[in-house]
């Protein structure tokens, strides 16, 4: 069965997680610079069977969009145009970083480990897609 990708775009840094091939559990694949996601992308469905990606929707707490969304937006435009036959599907991101940032403190990694940015957006696409899949097993 093929996986399912999540992707947490940033301004300069893109966190990327995986399910397994059973699409049951979610895992940090890695980050990457957002400059270079789309090669990144290339390579990784080049040597794996990817069935959907799924791309964070920044919010606002009211719902409407977030400063990030152009950036985002047209990162999903570039996705598109690079990957027409993928299916995309856009899931909420609202609070993945905090969520991130509280693993990593409920899972004891000391300060200077926490101030790893890559690591905070790496674990939030994670968070991103364990949602889902949760969301999916209801």
């Amino acid at each position: 069965m093929p996986r399912i990708l999540a992707i947490d775009y940033g301004f300069k840094r893109t966190g990327i997680a995986v399910t397994d091939e059973l699409q049951i559990i979610a895992s940090g694949l890695t980050t990457v610079p957002s400059d270079t996601a789309i090669a990144f992308l290339k390579d990784y469905f080049s040597k794996e069977k990817v069935a959907k990606v799924l791309i964070g929707e920044p919010k606002q707490m009211n719902g409407q969009p977030s400063e990030s969304t152009p950036v985002i937006e047209k990162f999903v435009t570039d996705f598109k145009v690079a990957f027409p036959e993928m299916e995309i599907e856009r899931v909420d991101e609202r609070f993945t970083s905090k969520m991130a940032f509280q693993t990593m403190i409920d899972s004891g990694l000391k300060k200077k480990q926490r101030q790893n940015k890559a690591l905070v957006d790496e674990i939030a696409a994670t968070i991103l897609l364990q949602e889902y899949l949760t969301r999916k097993m209801i």
